[in-house]
């Protein structure tokens, strides 16, 4: 990544407008998180969401902050020294591969994050792995046909990101459709 193409991709990923489409609010209260919860962050970027998992936890919860731009981690960082949140570990992840901790993890939460990997099925699987069997995996991402986001044929439409899931070995537990441009979909390991 360029500094000119982190410089656009900071300010559009922390841009303040982006709560009232995104509703961060809205969507960790979703998310259903408790004191004490272990959450990896796959694709958190420069973290806007990351203070709030890390609020949501609590301090005897932890939030692995997972990212593949070490750059992009760095900045995150800063931004948590700023604000002194410290139950969050940052996680430099490889593209087929999220390098978390075994077991470790209640909730995997992946936010406008699958379109952008190259080996999305292997980092599924290698992600699932990492997983204790009750966790939960949690994708949020753009809807096809909206008009906002990403080019269309960047996006991964909720079908495909399914397929791939039922690959992997995960089942859908839950869909939820309070996000004008994303889907939102709860799974689980397949019983």
């Amino acid at each position: 990544m360029t500094p000119k193409e982190l410089a656009g991709a900071l300010r559009r990923q922390l841009n303040p407008r982006r709560a009232r489409w995104q509703k961060p609010a809205a969507v960790v209260r979703a998310l259903g998180l408790r004191r004490g919860q272990v959450v990896a962050e796959i694709g958190s970027g420069p973290g806007y969401f990351t203070p709030r998992l890390a609020r949501a936890v609590g301090p005897s919860g932890h939030v692995y902050a997972v990212d593949p731009e070490a750059a992009v981690l760095d900045v995150l960082r800063r931004r948590l020294g700023r604000i002194r949140v410290r139950n969050v570990t940052p996680v430099l992840s490889r593209d087929d591969d999220p390098l978390l901790p075994r077991g470790r993890c209640d909730v995997a939460l992946l936010i406008n994050a699958y379109h952008h990997m190259r080996g999305r099925t292997a980092f599924l699987r290698r992600l699932v792995a990492s997983l204790p069997r009750s966790a939960r995996v949690v994708n949020i991402d753009w809807n096809e046909e909206t008009e906002f986001g990403p080019p269309p044929r960047r996006r991964v439409p909720r079908a495909r990101f399914l397929r791939d899931a039922r690959r992997v070995g995960l089942r859908l537990v839950t869909a939820r459709s309070f996000l004008p441009h994303q889907y939102f979909l709860v799974l689980r390991r397949g019983r």
